[in-house]
């Protein structure tokens, strides 16, 4: 299975309200305070699972939490999984149901990214129009226009803000 990623969010060290890093280190975040490149997979609401890549050097806690994808390979078409009949795939329009659709859990916490079980690639495709925006389904420092997405998918997990001209 394959994605193209349409909307992150970063979170950035211990001064970051909003970050798991915020309290300090502690056994659940323990992988943010690791290298670069690895997986940060929690658990919210008991119920959706959220993943995140670990982006800063080791002991500097900071990771992108991957928000929306488009499907590219490996999905069954939208019309024969149950979802709506909207002509946008959005079954991976939000960190939980990413997750879902993909199979992680918090066991898929730690995978290096430059591995073969879970990875980013480079697919040598025009590059999109990127909108930064503040945070979105938090409380805390929601000010912080931290939230990258690609200003024409319609895939996002929140409202899109398209690109000025």
């Amino acid at each position: 299975m394959s994605a193209r990623i349409v909307e992150v969010e970063a979170y950035i060290g211990e001064y970051d309200p909003a970050c798991h890093a915020a309290p300090g280190p502690t056994p659940r975040n323990k992988t943010l305070y690791g290298v670069p490149g690895l997986t940060y997979v929690y658990l919210i609401y008991g119920i959706y699972y959220c993943l995140n890549f670990v982006t800063e050097a080791k002991d500097c806690p900071a990771a992108v939490l991957i928000r929306a994808g488009e499907p590219v390979e490996g999905f069954e078409p939208i019309q024969n999984v149950g979802y709506s009949k909207s002509p946008v795939d959005r079954r991976l329009s939000g960190p939980g149901k990413l997750c879902r659709e993909f199979g992680l859990s918090t066991a898929h916490t730690g995978i290096d990214l430059t591995g073969d079980v879970l990875y980013v690639e480079d697919r040598h495709e025009p590059a999109p129009i990127i909108v930064a925006s503040p945070r979105i389904g938090i409380t805390k420092a929601t000010d912080r226009l931290w939230r990258f997405h690609d200003a024409n998918s319609q895939a996002v997990s929140g409202k899109s803000l398209k690109a000025q001209s």
